[in-house]
């Protein structure tokens, strides 16, 4: 870990921040390649678009937390979110023109260790429009 646990636990910025590139590290081991990090537009913000090695579109949303006092992280991906996610990227691929691409979201959720690596979870396919 590059930053101190003091210094993430500090800031929320930063815990997002790097909670967004250990994300990023995580899928492009799993073969997935960068496309855009942070998109954001009117209808809101995606932090990553990949690309599945299969050539699906990847809209990711991560969620770091420092711990699971308030319950796993990524059961803060509520409907509104979702929605808004799906607006999001229904504005990137109209303004990109892609159409005819298959794409999914996927929800990685990030979780600080007392001691060690980070937890990581990864959902595929976290919800279908």
């Amino acid at each position: 870990m590059l930053l101190s646990r003091r210094k993430l636990l500090s800031d929320r910025q930063s815990l997002g921040r790097w909670g967004e590139k250990r994300c990023e590290r995580f899928l492009k081991a799993k073969g997935l390649k960068t496309l855009v990090r942070n998109f954001s537009c009117s209808t809101g913000e995606i932090d990553l678009i990949m690309v599945d090695p299969d050539s699906s579109l990847v809209f990711v949303e991560v969620r770091t937390r420092a711990d699971e006092t308030f319950g796993p992280p990524e059961q803060s991906v509520t409907y509104s979110k979702k929605a808004k996610l799906l607006r999001t990227a229904r504005y990137f691929l109209a303004a990109h023109d892609i159409a005819d691409r298959p794409f999914r979201f996927d929800v990685i959720a990030i979780v600080l260790a007392p001691k060690g690596r980070e937890h990581i979870r990864h959902y595929k396919n976290t919800f279908v429009p």
